[in-house]
């Protein structure tokens, strides 16, 4: 049952990163351009002054063009960046699958990286013992459950890397593009998944460029644009902003 508290709060949040413009072509000329004051940096604001809250149990779409700040908004929830400014709450267990690579030792197998995570997540090896043979017959990866994940497909990372998340029950679930690769078959398999979340009033950020996938499960969706929110509200009127702004600005090209 929901508690009526929000599982995730944003306030103010600002992430700025630095940006070198120009890169030296040898160590002599670093040297030379820092003595003579010439290096190129300025300051970039990922993501600029963002506030939302999140209830318990909502599905939240984040859409918006490339470089527009969602995966970075997703680290700063992930604990990933610790932000410029701003605070971040989220209440209970997060797991977060933020991009192919991450997360898993690539040395080990994928058994072995079911355990590590397990552990990592503050589970003892037993509750994890437990959990893997579920964990691996919805990878359904075969033989290569034993094998070192630095072999795997991207498709078979995010098998076993979705399968483990969801697997440990966490109350906030984040997912930025992970989706995208894999086959139709197991996609609806995780999508299935993820619909027996939302019904145990699990909390799910899904940052994607498929608005489909937004439309279809999300309850409602932001726009991020240049860092800010542009819209915030129910998934087809926020999809349908998005749509018209990217038609305006290739009508503006011509």
């Amino acid at each position: 049952m929901s508690s009526g508290l929000p599982a995730i709060r944003l306030e103010n949040i600002t992430q700025r990163f630095r940006v070198i413009q120009e890169r030296p072509d040898s160590l002599r000329e670093l040297f030379s351009k820092f003595f003579r004051h010439q290096s190129q940096v300025h300051d970039f604001d990922a993501v600029r002054d963002v506030s939302f809250e999140v209830p318990e149990g909502q599905m939240l779409g984040v859409i918006g063009r490339n470089g527009s700040g969602k995966s970075t908004l997703l680290k700063i929830i992930a604990g990933v960046y610790r932000p410029t400014a701003g605070t971040v709450q989220v209440r209970g267990a997060l797991a977060a699958l933020i991009e192919l690579g991450a997360g898993f030792h690539h040395e080990l197998t994928g058994r072995e990286n079911i355990l590590l995570s397990g552990l990592l997540m503050g589970y003892s090896k037993r509750e994890m013992l437990e959990r893997e043979e579920r964990i691996v017959e919805f990878a359904d990866i075969g033989d290569f459950i034993d094998a070192p994940v630095k072999q795997y497909s991207s498709g078979m990372y995010m098998r076993l890397a979705f399968s483990v998340a969801t697997e440990i029950d966490p109350k906030v679930l984040l997912i930025d593009e992970i989706l995208a690769v894999g086959d139709a078959a197991f996609k609806e398999k995780c999508f299935e998944r993820i619909r027996r979340f939302r019904e145990a009033d699990k909390t799910i950020l899904l940052v994607t460029h498929a608005m489909a996938q937004v439309a279809d499960h999300c309850d409602r969706a932001i726009l991020l644009d240049q860092g800010s929110i542009m819209a915030d509200g129910p998934p087809d009127e926020v999809i349908e902003i998005y749509k018209n702004s990217m038609l305006m600005e290739a009508v503006g090209a011509e």
